[in-house]
């Protein structure tokens, strides 16, 4: 049972992990309607910012690296998400306003280039590290229930704490917040949420900013975990199958996606792997969410699209 228990933990955390990255695909399309190829893009440059910004503001500043700096430097690099966001608003969507989603969907994946080619040169492409303190040794928790304890990984546990306490944030703000209805307006109508004084150019400059930040807090989490690398952009392809899972229009569906996928590899590859040999942690979420496209193609949570024109 504790065994079993620890396999339960590690997945519901990793899954936290998973959806903290499939906002970043849910806020986008909430507010422009389009499925945002720039994700991955944004998660590396924030990391990159990150990692690059804790190591020159000490020199900077003539101080020796220290938690501060490192608060310093993703005050930094949060802000540099925000001019990213104007930029993006500015120079690529206030052109292609009402436009169909085949066109904002294109735009995305050039976006997606340029912060890549961007992020090579201002900040190299070697592999960096992130420090944040987030202890790494493992802990074993409830010994006076399960004989030995439970073995849970310090780390994990705190990054997923922080993804559980940003989604709930993220969720109030969307259910509870002026700004948070007029996003979901704008995803349901572009010209009638215009109609009505809603400005569409402001609302897209909020939500790449909050999707900015929520890139930011999964870089540094995942730098933190494998270090910064280019390969990072993989992590966005992780949570493909969480989006689609839980639906590209509902952040409580990108939560429990999340969590779904992340307990069903972990258990899959514990119990089910020796028997086919391993492996099954690697394509156990993209079958889960083929099998939910084949029955549900909205996800358990989304709309569906016929509804939302």
């Amino acid at each position: 049972m504790g065994f079993f228990l620890e396999t339960l933990i590690s997945g519901l955390m990793a899954g936290m992990l998973y959806s903290l990255v499939a906002l970043g695909f849910v806020l986008i399309f909430k507010a422009s309607g389009v499925f945002n190829f720039a994700q991955g893009a944004m998660v590396l440059f924030a990391a990159l910012a990150m990692a690059r910004f804790a190591e020159w503001l000490p020199a900077w500043l003539g101080v020796e690296a220290s938690y501060l700096a490192t608060a310093a430097a993703f005050v930094v690099a949060g802000a540099l998400m925000f001019v990213v966001a104007w930029l993006v608003e500015r120079l690529v969507l206030r052109h292609l306003v009402n436009q169909d989603g085949a066109t904002l969907l294109m735009a995305t994946l050039g976006i997606s280039y340029v912060l890549e080619g961007v992020g090579s040169s201002l900040f190299g492409n070697d592999i960096y590290k992130i420090d944040v303190g987030m202890p790494k040794d493992p802990v074993f928790i409830l010994d006076s229930i399960f004989e030995g304890g439970l073995l849970i990984n310090k780390e994990d546990f705190i990054a997923a704490l922080i993804a559980t306490v940003l989604v709930g944030l993220l969720t109030l703000f969307f259910q509870k917040t002026t700004t948070g209805r007029a996003l979901r307006a704008v995803a349901d109508d572009h010209q009638a949420a215009q109609s009505i004084g809603i400005p569409l150019n402001r609302i897209w400059v909020i939500v790449w900013c909050v999707a900015g930040v929520v890139a930011l807090v999964a870089g540094v989490i995942w730098g933190s975990k494998l270090g910064v690398q280019f390969s990072l952009t993989t992590v966005a392809m992780r949570a493909l199958p969480v989006v689609i899972l839980g639906g590209l229009t509902s952040v409580p569906g990108a939560i429990v996606g999340g969590l779904i996928i992340g307990v069903g590899e972990k258990v899959s590859e514990v119990y089910l792997g020796p028997l086919v040999g391993g492996g099954i942690e690697i394509w156990f979420a993209y079958q889960l969410a083929l099998v939910v496209l084949l029955f549900r193609p909205q996800g358990l949570f989304g709309e569906k699209i016929i509804d939302r024109v």
